[in-house]
């Protein structure tokens, strides 16, 4: 049971987004005629979605700046028997790193939280795309973390995301920066995207206790259909630990 629960888990957790790269690929594959697409995954660290989208056939480049996190992924990928090209850098330095207009498809998953400039971040992923191209944008929502602190106990840091413009809890956060739906799409429509509906990712999936996912057959599908259904509730999707939105390329 406990090896099945490995990959189920995780499943849960990224269901949704997985369901929006599955139309955007299908999309841009009928849009150009190849059905192996270029995919650049920034920050992709050890190829969580690096692999099962080389294993799908399309040409993936991670880019990341841990050197450590890219030998992971190199191993990853070896044991499924695929190609995954792997750079180290950042997703700010993406123009510096690859050519311009090579790209159908970048990630840009848990970056804009770190990064020093989300907008100039955001531009350079622009530089990377085809015209048509998208970017993958998944970020975390500070409403949860407010919601997650309060159910620790530390309701000041609770108290203190939601007043704080960057949506940190304080000093010692590791996150340095959340994003708001309204953020998320204001930086996209900076750097010059066309912004697409924000779905949460992980409305329920971080509050539910693994033993009734993992221990109970079927669990953790229904788990995922649910997160599927909350993913675009106008309520529900603003309490998610993480947003996620496409953002086309012109």
């Amino acid at each position: 049971m406990r090896a099945e629960s490995v990959t189920r888990t995780p499943a849960v957790r990224t269901a949704v987004v997985w369901d929006a790269l599955r139309s955007v690929l299908a999309e841009r594959a009928a849009a150009t005629g190849r059905e192996a697409l270029d995919i650049v995954d920034a920050g992709g660290g050890t190829g969580g979605f690096a692999v099962p989208l080389a294993a799908l056939g399309h040409s993936v480049t991670v880019v990341d700046p841990s050197p450590d996190s890219l030998a992971a992924l190199e191993r990853r990928a070896k044991e499924k028997g695929v190609g995954v090209r792997s750079l180290q850098g950042d997703a700010d330095a993406l123009g510096e790193l690859l050519q311009r207009g090579s790209a159908d498809l970048v990630l840009c998953h848990s970056v804009l939280e770190y990064v020093e400039d989300p907008v100039s971040a955001l531009a350079a992923v622009a530089g990377v795309l085809r015209p048509g191209g998208a970017v993958s944008v998944l970020a975390a929502n500070p409403v949860a973390t407010a919601i997650h602190r309060a159910l620790a106990g530390q309701f000041d840091e609770a108290r203190a995301v939601l007043g704080d413009p960057q949506g940190t809890w304080g000093e010692r956060d590791p996150t340095p920066r959340r994003f708001t739906a309204e953020a998320l799409n204001g930086l996209l429509e900076a750097a010059g995207f066309a912004a697409g509906p924000v779905h949460g990712v992980r409305v329920f999936a971080d509050l539910v206790p693994s033993r009734l996912v993992d221990g109970e057959p079927g669990a953790a599908e229904s788990l995922a259909a649910l997160e599927q259904a909350a993913a675009a509730h106008p309520v529900l999707r603003d309490i998610a630990a993480q947003l996620h939105v496409l953002g086309r390329r012109a």
